[in-house]
């Protein structure tokens, strides 16, 4: 007997309740325009439009220009929001856009929502960790403007049953042999209280021998530890998965034999990470550098084949171990929602002038300047015979080209059984799926 369509996990009351509400929402945000509370809608919207446009060629002069020029955009940046906002408050028009602002707002807020119960987040799978009788944590005393001394993290895993390996921030260390030595010593786990690069490397040589690693979130952002669960707050309580821990196993990315567990960056962000300056002074060393590298002298264009397609002329491009929900998570506290989905995430960013900057600011990823994949396999390749690569935010060089692949399901990450776990990530909002929540009769989304 076949199988009949549309069986499977049923729609949920609230999920169907809460898309509704995103597109009554979406429904009195068009009645507020075109039936205005007593003044031009329309002209809200126009307002709102034409603002968000030269704000953004306003922010590309300002980034890829000099002198008079990106004077010009920082006033158009700052100017273009504030004349926003006059023209409201002076026409009297600001209760118009203060109710079409709330009805947008909540409309999203609805929808991602529905989006996030439709598809409940599911958990890397974990088993209980056997405990370590020779454990080995490296630790980097100036990872994070100094945790390790602030949280007393030494004295801790001693108190565990460790042995630690504090590196000297004057010298400089191989860590991936201490690792190695480590290992030959008998260690039965390795562990990494520092930054993202460092766990990397240590991360690599536990996936050589299978060993447990155990991630102390001592670093300055932390990505890897966030999308474990991790508490970053307080990187001691990242010890105790040495006394009552879960492992998981997680993917581990590969860029020309080197590991990586966040994100490989090729193109402008890698040019401005080099520079030696750029570790002191971040924000002084992007606006020096930038014109050059996008629009000067030092222009590097990257030429990149993601599995079957090719991509030309790319400014950057970035391939993260799984991919994050959307671009906007690369940023800040951004998450991916797996670690363990076998596949690279690759964000590949082509903006040559004011009119595909603004593109971008309208379209966000449906512009044509920005091109978002997942896939296998992403060889980069430049009319250089070697170009700068960031590897989790270390400055490196390679030969070109340089390939990136995923390792699935070689890293056995060791976490507390009792962990705080982490926000679930916002989903983008497809318009299309919330339609079909509110009111098709189709099953969920897996």
């Amino acid at each position: 007997m076949g199988r009949r369509r549309g069986t499977g996990p049923r729609v949920s009351a609230d999920v169907r309740f809460l898309a509704r509400l995103a597109v009554l929402a979406v429904v009195a945000s068009v009645i507020v325009i075109l039936l205005p509370l007593g003044n031009g809608g329309l002209e809200v919207v126009g307002a709102g439009f034409l603002g968000l446009v030269l704000c953004a060629v306003g922010t590309w002069w300002f980034v890829a220009r000099r002198g008079s020029v990106r004077l010009l955009g920082v006033l158009l940046a700052v100017g273009a929001p504030v004349a926003v906002l006059v023209l409201l408050a002076h026409d009297g028009r600001w209760v118009t856009a203060l109710v079409l602002g709330l009805c947008w707002g909540a409309a999203l807020a609805f929808a991602r929502e529905a989006l996030r119960r439709s598809r409940p987040e599911r958990p890397v799978p974990a088993v209980s960790a056997v405990r370590a009788e020779r454990p080995v944590l490296i630790m980097n005393p100036k990872s994070g403007d100094g945790k390790v001394a602030r949280f007393g993290l030494v004295e801790r895993a001693e108190e565990l049953g460790a042995r630690v390996v504090l590196l000297d921030p004057s010298a400089p260390t191989d860590i991936a042999a201490l690792a190695r030595q480590a290992v030959a010593e008998g260690a039965d786990l390795l562990g990494v209280a520092g930054g993202d690069g460092t766990q990397a490397l240590v991360a690599a040589v536990a996936a050589e021998h299978d060993l447990p690693f155990l991630v102390v979130s001592a670093g300055t952002r932390n990505h890897f530890a966030l999308d474990l669960g991790l508490d970053r707050a307080d990187p001691a309580r990242c010890l105790e998965a040495l006394v009552d821990g879960e492992e998981l196993r997680v993917d581990l990315g590969d860029v020309a034999g080197r590991a990586f567990v966040n994100t490989v960056s090729f193109g402008v962000y890698a040019d401005v990470v080099q520079r030696p300056e750029y570790r002191d002074d971040k924000t002084g060393t992007i606006l020096k550098v930038m014109p050059d590298l996008l629009l000067g002298e030092g222009v590097r264009r990257l030429d990149a084949r993601v599995d079957g397609t090719a991509l030309s002329s790319q400014q950057a491009v970035l391939v993260s171990n799984n991919p994050y929900v959307s671009p906007d998570e690369l940023s800040g506290s951004g998450r991916r929602p797996r670690l363990d989905d076998g596949e690279l995430g690759v964000l590949a960013i082509r903006v040559e002038d004011a009119t595909q900057a603004a593109d971008l600011a309208v379209r966000g990823s449906q512009s044509t300047g920005l091109t978002v994949m997942a896939a296998q396999r992403v060889e980069v390749t430049s009319d250089a015979d070697e170009i700068p690569v960031a590897v989790d935010g270390e400055a490196l060089r390679m030969p070109t080209p340089v390939v990136c692949t995923l390792r699935p399901g070689v890293l056995r990450v060791q976490v507390p059984r009792d962990r705080p776990g982490a926000a679930p990530p916002v989903p983008p909002v497809k318009w299309r799926r919330i339609l079909d929540l509110a009111f098709g009769t189709g099953a969920a989304a897996p």
